[in-house]
């Protein structure tokens, strides 16, 4: 009688290569399986329900709830968005906002890595956490301590201003007495308080991860440009830059994403949806599908376009990365 363990073997030994291998690659999918499954029951589910939700016409909860038919409209909400005058006008202000707001932390982002990775250990430990309490404030939170220090009673920026000598404020802006200044109302400088907060939020994120990057460049080759007599700035863009070009990327389309998406800082801010001028593509679909007559189709809808727009982002991006490798 054959033994079980002597089974075993003749059944391995029959196994071939390729079965084998065919066998193993298996393996990294069956890993991947519990991770696919949380992603599609949080992300892809709810945003199916989104697509679904942008072809009919949807303008009551009991709806949504199941009381009443969906009217299927198909493309006729994504034809009056996109042939709304006021929606080019949204668009124009998300896209400058997203390209202001990822200039500035890439830079801010990087200058404080390069310092960072100046300091010495203890100190770059202290800087560091210091810079991570911003990116580990809640953006609830931390909008909520601007909208203060930016209040037109008692907000810090309004003390300080009206501290200004009185011909001195004057000659510069126009008054002298600056309490109950609305400092929200105008909407361009509405903007510019929103990228304080939204920069001061996401620049840590970036100081990090590029801190991260330089601790893998050679020093041989920086130290070899300095011999050569290149200066500090020449020195990050012929040496430093190109190394780290994959890990500018990676932040640039993290950046981009993070900033089309803006909602919290700027609801809070603005105090809710009642100023259009300042809006943007994320509370532009919230205010429709949620302010008074609700309109869930044309708010999935507007949620629709954006998420296509941060798609071709992402998808510009991975082709240039995968036609970089292709050249190396």
């Amino acid at each position: 009688m054959t033994t079980l363990t002597e089974a075993t073997g003749e059944a391995a030994a029959r196994e071939t290569p390729a079965r084998r291998r065919r066998r193993v690659d298996r393996l990294p999918y069956l890993l991947l399986l519990p991770c696919l499954a949380i992603i599609g029951v949080l992300l892809l589910w709810p945003l199916g329900q989104v697509v679904m939700m942008s072809f009919y016409k949807l303008d009551s909860v009991r709806q949504l709830r199941g009381g009443r038919e969906w009217p299927w409209v198909g493309l006729a909400n994504y034809a009056q968005i996109l042939g709304d005058p006021f929606f080019r006008t949204v668009l124009r202000n998300t896209v400058l906002f997203a390209v202001a707001n990822v200039v500035l932390t890439m830079i801010l982002g990087t200058l404080v890595g390069l310092l960072l990775n100046r300091l010495g250990k203890k100190m770059a430990t202290f800087v560091a956490s210091c810079v991570m309490l911003a990116w580990a404030t809640p953006a609830l939170t931390g909008t909520i301590v601007w909208k203060w220090i930016f209040d037109d009673t008692s907000g810090l920026v309004t003390w300080l201003f009206n501290k200004l000598p009185d011909g001195l404020s004057t000659a510069l802006f126009g008054r002298s007495d600056w309490t109950g200044y609305g400092w929200f109302n105008d909407p361009l400088l509405f903007f510019a308080i929103l990228t304080l907060v939204v920069v001061w939020h996401s620049f840590p994120f970036i100081a990090v991860s590029v801190l991260a990057g330089l601790k893998s460049v050679p020093s041989e080759l920086q130290e070899a440009a300095r011999v050569d007599g290149a200066g500090p700035w020449r020195v990050f863009w012929s040496v430093t830059f190109p190394m780290l070009r994959p890990v500018f990327g990676i932040l640039v389309v993290l950046s981009t994403i993070w900033d089309f998406k803006v909602f919290t800082q700027q609801f809070v801010l603005a105090g809710g949806t009642q100023d259009r001028s300042t809006f943007m593509l994320s509370i532009y679909s919230y205010a429709e599908a949620f302010s008074p007559p609700p309109k869930y189709g044309l708010g999935s809808s507007i949620a629709v376009i954006l998420t296509l727009i941060l798609l071709v982002v992402t998808g510009v991006y991975v082709r240039m990365v995968l036609r970089q490798e292709d050249e190396s």
